[in-house]
């Protein structure tokens, strides 16, 4: 099916007499009719339902619909972006591991890498999207398990160059991790370029109207953690808190990852998603084809816009001729890229502020990418626990303002931006 098609009917196909409408299995528990029927769920023997902590039919459905927008073997959801970021990660790394990652990230997964996950062992090294071939591979290390980058840097908009990044993981035999939040499956489609695993934070464009949190992770099932075992022990070795089970034997290329960070992860984190929060992507998910085009368009114009004012001294909008990662954008997002724009006031922090206050239609909010157009002042709000050096590395100045253009009239948000302008 076509992409299209695929958001609207993808992942749930009803029977005979069955409800049109994904049903929503609000329910914490599953009833079976003998203890050994439950003891062959446990051992994953058998495939089912036994405790929505872990799994529920209604999530299954919409993370399957997901890996079929993505072109993957299979999905999961999670509770949030962050929470897929951390289970895509912490499914192949432990205490001693290493990861390379792209420092033009979204500033709570900077955190998570720089920070959370340091404390549990696990470091990483931060290089610039735009590093040269050898910076890159100078960032690897014997115990290095994974590379990651965003698609799109929220709010920088550095756009990753995927094959790159893929060849330079590959070539040190561990996979390349993207978070694909930004553009959705719509505009670009990692797997195809290289990409072993891919991320959502599925509160921004799939769910659409900033009603559901929630977190997709997608495996291609390409990625062969057999032919590399010793690198990654929790997929090729036994789980003794599975009867022994080795994930990349029982359930294979396309089955392991999934399966592991299911079975494993969600088991002891619970970081699952809500039966209602499903539903509700999945409503999201029914237009977003229609949608991403719109938010594409608004941001173009907007772009434009902001580009001809001398009130601001710089715009990045990756589908803007003379943009810096124009060129990729053409190779990855040729359909457009997303509908957030970053910009910087010529007055600076002050200017900045002054133009946030005034804005009528674009809402000052911690969200970005639904309906309703908003802004945000990345230094002094997701990104304030950066240091000036670690936001410069980012890609981000403290007169930055990130706009993410909703489904309103491309007039009316320009002219909005316009009055705002005159005040900052």
């Amino acid at each position: 099916m076509s992409i299209d098609t695929t958001c609207v009917q993808g992942g749930y196909r009803p029977g005979n007499g069955e409800p049109r409408q994904l049903p929503i299995i609000q329910s914490t528990t599953f009833k079976y009719d003998t203890s050994e029927q439950m003891g062959r769920l446990f051992d994953l023997e058998e495939t089912g339902y036994f405790y929505t902590r872990l799994q529920n039919p209604t999530n299954d459905a919409v993370a399957a619909k997901i890996a079929q927008l993505e072109g993957g073997a299979a999905g999961m959801l999670t509770s949030s972006g962050q929470a897929a970021n951390f289970f895509a990660l912490f499914n192949i790394c432990e205490a001693g591991s290493h990861v390379v990652a792209s420092s033009a990230i979204y500033g709570g997964t900077y955190n998570l890498l720089a920070h959370t996950m340091a404390k549990m062992g696990i470091e990483s090294t931060f290089v610039s999207p735009d590093c040269t071939d050898e910076e890159l591979e100078a960032a690897f290390r014997p115990n290095t398990r994974a590379v990651f980058g965003e698609t799109i840097a929220n709010p920088a908009l550095a756009v990753l160059d995927i094959e790159r990044f893929a060849a330079a993981a590959h070539a040190h035999n561990v996979p390349l991790i993207v978070d694909n939040t930004f553009p959705t499956p719509v505009n670009c489609r990692p797997i195809e370029w290289g990409a072993d695993i891919v991320t959502h934070s599925t509160t921004k464009y799939m769910d659409g109207h900033g009603a559901g949190v929630g977190g997709a992770i997608v495996d291609s099932g390409k990625f062969d953690w057999m032919a590399h075992a010793e690198l990654f022990p929790g997929l090729t070795t036994p789980d003794e808190s599975y009867h022994g089970v080795v994930y990349a034997e029982k359930f294979g290329l396309e089955g392991a990852f999934i399966t592991k960070a299911t079975s494993q992860l969600m088991r002891d984190f619970g970081s699952i998603q809500s039966p209602q929060n499903a539903f509700i992507l999945n409503l999201g998910l029914e237009s977003l084809h229609v949608r991403m085009p719109r938010h594409c368009e608004n941001g173009m114009a907007v772009a434009k816009f902001l580009q001809g004012s001398d009130k601001v001294s710089g715009v990045r909008f990756p589908s803007l001729p003379g943009d810096p990662y124009h060129e990729l954008a053409e190779k990855y997002l040729p359909n457009g890229s997303c509908g957030v724009v970053s910009f910087e006031l010529a007055g600076g922090r002050e200017a900045a502020e002054r133009f946030m206050a005034a804005l009528k239609i674009a809402a000052i909010e911690t969200h970005v990418a639904d309906a309703r157009t908003c802004c945000l002042h990345p230094a002094s709000s997701t990104h304030r626990q950066m240091t000036d050096d670690e936001l410069v590395a980012a890609g981000i100045s403290p007169a930055m303002v990130r706009m993410s253009c909703g489904l309103e009239g491309t007039d009316d948000l320009v002219a909005d931006i316009a009055q705002a302008l005159e005040q900052a």
